[in-house]
């Protein structure tokens, strides 16, 4: 993971150049607006990465003796068969679409969006699962 993070600190002082260099060059504001918000979103996970780092053991992707065997194991819990995210898919596309066409397809996308959300976060929380 310290790789990781060394990895997009560098991509964002290239970004970071890059943006002052558009900037100067181009006198264009949108382009270097968006090209600041990308140097700063990048640094913001290169920070994440470096910090998260130091407080977790060392992986195996740290360790240049490593095999690609010992970072095999279970990474975490997955959904198998969930249908929220084409709910949120569904109402994410409608909201994008309503900035595009026209606002009333928010009327649409709002609720599609809140179900998606409500029903992704408290998707465990029924049946057997449901505290007593």
């Amino acid at each position: 993971m310290k790789f990781q993070g060394k990895l997009f600190v560098g991509l964002a002082v290239f970004v970071l150049a890059v943006a002052i260099v558009y900037g100067l060059w181009s006198k264009e504001p949108v382009g270097t607006t968006a090209l600041f918000l990308a140097f700063g979103l990048t640094l913001m996970i290169g920070y994440y990465l470096w910090f998260t780092a130091r407080r977790v053991d060392v992986g195996a992707q740290d360790n240049e003796d490593a095999d690609v065997a010992d970072d095999a194991g279970e990474l975490g819990f997955f959904s198998p068969h969930s249908w929220q995210p084409l709910v949120l898919g569904l109402g994410g596309a409608f909201a994008f679409l309503g900035v595009v066409f026209d606002w009333w397809l928010l009327y649409f996308s709002l609720p599609l969006l809140l179900i998606g959300v409500f029903g992704w976060v408290f998707e465990y929380y029924h049946g057997e699962n449901q505290n007593q």
